[in-house]
């Protein structure tokens, strides 16, 4: 029986990884190497080695709704697209609330893990780690979560870009960059177009004297702001969208898709259209860079081919002289440095999880990893199911399947993945989010019935199925159920509309004209496709009235 379970690291993963645990009668210790909770979200000026870095500006991409956890949404009056001090504050109160604060021990760093001697019969591990004075300490757990995230190691190809020892300026990875300010009046080149290396050229090309964005294979390029102004992820990560997605052809949809981003801007006027379709890769969010494309403030290049002294050599030929920087926006190595190798199962480009959780390869399913994964979406949602799922697998009220079958299952998603999105050894982690969370979802219980819904209350199923798929979905029903969830989803507009009342506006009400206008216009229609059947099928309509009349006996 698990009762004590270490979780290491105290970001957003962390900390939903305890709230599950207490609230399935274990105790979790939370070991954090830092002074504070937040993970990513902890802006440091100075970063810590093997920790994830952000810089000064950031603001996430993820709308507030979408990434609020189940059972504590977001304020209301916070801004929909939040800085990195709001969402820290965010998972501080999250933290109070829950009283997850007494569980960690904070400054003290975990050396390894490994199977105590007798796990064969128990499961349990033995934990080494290293507080803030060097003092070492081993205690024993009955299970693990890792949560210590996938953005620690930054990934710098050096080999790959010939020359880079001749360079006379400044080179470094975008885990360093905290701000725009030691770029001003220089050239600027940055390798790599995912959502980094787009900020770091959109917010650096307001200072430098001229900023080259270099890809290897483009990007498609979405915004933040959706139709009618809407977050992006409100307006489309809905259960109607994600039918479509399993109905549609997948051709059809990269079609539409990729033509309703071309609408905006065209990718390949702009040198951004890549190799790819759009559904082969996660997109990059930014609204800016379209902008800054156009203005000339941001140019686009291909890979870079070689490096001379200060000139930078594309694979077109062309050359930039005199460049001062070269910022690696290159992505990120994974890595779990204190895990046994012997839990670790190696699965294509990636370490193979069930269900991206739990190692297949254990005897005991007493070690799992929560927020190892990439979607388009939020990493906490996620995380925050899994790690609902794992306490139960650890309480004993969800059973895994067989090693073998496990095994089976985790490659199989391997080469799902391979065929359906653009993999490579540092992304190798992609699923589709809805499709993943209601797995989950199955797992726990807690998976919403639109059919249920439907017959049993019908505004809840509208809401589920025409509204975008926040966690409070999953709060419905089931194990966790949250009394809230049903006014959370209800409220979810509510929310994304009060950060954006801040000036006081008039309603006028619809007129008397205009609503005759539109009723005149609706007629006309409804006349119109009256008059189109009749044309083309003379018998439609009266069949039609004579199906409608009384039956006489």
């Amino acid at each position: 029986m698990v009762h004590r379970v270490a979780v290491i690291g105290a970001g957003p993963c962390g900390l939903t990884s305890m709230k599950a645990c207490l609230e399935e009668g274990m105790m979790p210790t939370c070991f954090e190497s830092s002074n504070d909770i937040g993970g990513l979200w902890k802006f440091k000026e100075v970063s810590d080695p093997n920790r994830a870095s952000i810089y000064r500006s950031l603001t996430i991409n993820i709308s507030k709704e979408m990434m609020s956890f189940s059972d504590f949404p977001v304020q209301a009056d916070y801004p929909n697209y939040m800085h990195h001090s709001k969402i820290h504050n965010y998972f501080k109160m999250y933290a109070e609330h829950f009283k997850l604060l007494k569980h960690i021990r904070f400054q003290t760093l975990v050396k390894n893990v490994n199977q105590r001697p007798d796990f064969s019969r128990t499961g349990q591990w033995e934990v080494v780690t290293e507080n803030k004075d060097g003092q070492e300490e081993r205690l024993v757990f009955d299970a693990v979560i890792c949560c210590s995230g996938h953005y620690n190691y930054p990934n710098l190809p050096l080999k790959e870009f010939p020359g880079i020892e001749t360079f006379e300026g400044k080179y470094f990875h975008s885990w360093d960059y905290k701000g725009s300010e030691d770029l001003f009046g220089k050239k600027v080149v940055v390798i790599g177009i995912g959502n980094s290396g787009s900020d770091i050229a959109v917010e650096s090309c307001r200072v430098a004297e001229q900023v080259y964005l270099s890809t290897r294979s483009g990007a498609w390029v979405i915004r933040q702001v959706s139709d009618n102004g809407l977050p992006v992820d409100i307006k489309y990560l809905t259960r109607f969208v994600h039918i479509l997605t399993q109905v549609l052809p997948i051709r059809i949809l990269n079609w539409l898709c990729e033509t309703k981003l071309n609408a905006m801007y065209d990718h390949t006027m702009y040198a951004l259209k890549p190799k790819h379709r759009f559904f082969s890769q996660i997109p990059v969010v930014n609204d800016e860079l379209p902008l800054k494309i156009l203005s000339g403030s941001v140019i686009i290049k291909t890979n870079v081919k070689e490096i001379c002294g200060s000139s930078v050599v594309f694979e077109d030929g062309s050359t930039v002289e005199n460049v001062d920087t070269i910022v690696f926006a290159t992505g990120y190595n994974y890595d779990f440095p204190y895990l046994p190798s012997s839990s670790k199962y190696m699965s294509g480009h990636r370490m193979g999880m069930y269900k991206h959780v739990f190692p297949p390869n254990l005897e005991h399913p007493t070690l799992a990893v929560v927020g190892f994964i990439h979607a388009f979406a939020a990493i906490m949602t996620q995380a925050e199911l899994q790690a609902r799922w794992v306490s139960r697998v650890f309480k004993g009220l969800a059973k895994l399947p067989s090693n073998q079958a496990m095994i089976k299952s985790v490659d199989k998603d391997t080469k799902d993945i391979e065929k359906n999105y653009i993999v490579s050894r540092l992304s190798p982690l992609h699923v589709d989010f809805v499709t993943y969370m209601d797995d989950l979802a199955g797992e726990i219980g807690v998976r919403p019935s639109l059919l249920w819904l439907f017959f049993t209350d019908y505004q809840m199923f509208k809401m589920v199925l025409w509204g975008p798929v926040t966690s409070y979905q999953y709060r419905l029903k089931g194990p966790g159920k949250w009394d809230g969830a049903r006014r959370a989803i209800s409220t979810t507009l509510n929310r994304v509309y009060q950060p954006l009342k801040t000036r006081q506006l008039e309603t006028k009400e619809a007129s008397v004209a205009g609503s005759l206008l539109k009723l005149s216009l609706t007629l006309m229609a409804g006349g119109a496709a009256v008059y189109y059947i009749h044309v083309r099928n003379p018998t439609t309509i009266p069949t039609l009235l004579a199906n409608l009349r009384p039956q006489t006996a």
